[in-house]
């Protein structure tokens, strides 16, 4: 096919395009201009992000935690994880990256202790919870080794972009547990180019495998709302 083509250098990445043909880096995909301008956007910003820059300036701005922290999805996670709570008479439990507090409403913990990266967050949900003793919230940067039962993660991995904020998130998540792991989030490799700023899918699973050997994978939720959220419950235990 013939191309009567633009180029637009924009650092290593070599873009030709027309009204319907890209090829970026050698590969060409049917795509629209529209659509092009958008993932190469996307693509340059996923190399200069940082997670825990957007989401400080996300809550400071007055945003909340996202859809899955409200409504019907907000309480299908309640429903399992309360369950296993009252099951597994869990005592206590470390929550990494707690957001605005609203899905915590839906709990009913003995004992929580939530840590995020955005101190505008942590300030909102100490105010919010300021008369249940039975709550906590602190900074990820004033993590002191506690640990707990049970930790939880829930719609935090596909949002940690950086690979080391990826791999330290895990590995805090698993040593800090003293039996229990939960995790809600989506498990599958996302084609990097056409991924959202402030996401990176990726299957999650053979990370634990390859590197948490004490731990198994023990049960696997499915959603009950797939149309709304592609994220599943992964539950470990430690053996």
């Amino acid at each position: 096919m013939p191309v009567n083509a633009d180029f637009k250098i924009l650092g290593r990445i070599r873009i030709t395009t027309n009204s319907d043909l890209i090829v970026l880096e050698g590969f060409a995909v049917q795509k629209s201009i529209k659509t092009l301008l958008r993932n190469t956007k996307n693509f340059l910003w996923n190399q200069k992000f940082n997670s825990s820059t957007y989401w400080e300036k996300r809550y400071a701005q007055g945003g909340t935690s996202g859809d899955g922290s409200y409504g019907q999805l907000a309480q299908f996670k309640a429903n399992v994880i309360n369950q296993f709570v009252r099951e597994h008479a869990v005592q206590s439990v470390i929550e990494y990256g707690c957001g605005d507090g609203n899905q915590l409403q839906l709990f009913t913990f003995p004992s929580y202790l939530g840590f995020d990266v955005s101190p505008t967050v942590i300030q909102l949900c100490q105010k919010r919870y300021a008369g249940d003793s039975s709550k906590a919230f602190k900074l990820i940067s004033d993590y002191q080794g506690e640990t707990a039962p049970l930790t939880l993660s829930l719609d935090v991995l596909y949002h940690l972009v950086e690979e080391p904020i990826y791999t330290a998130y895990l590995n805090r998540l698993f040593a800090s547990a003293q039996a229990y792991v939960i995790i809600y989030s989506t498990n599958f490799d996302e084609n990097s180019l056409i991924r959202t700023p402030h996401g990176k899918h990726r299957c999650f699973t053979n990370w634990v495998t390859q590197n948490c050997a004490d731990w198994q994978l023990v049960q696997r939720i499915a959603n009950q709302y797939p149309e709304a959220s592609s994220a599943d419950f992964y539950i470990y235990a430690k053996s």
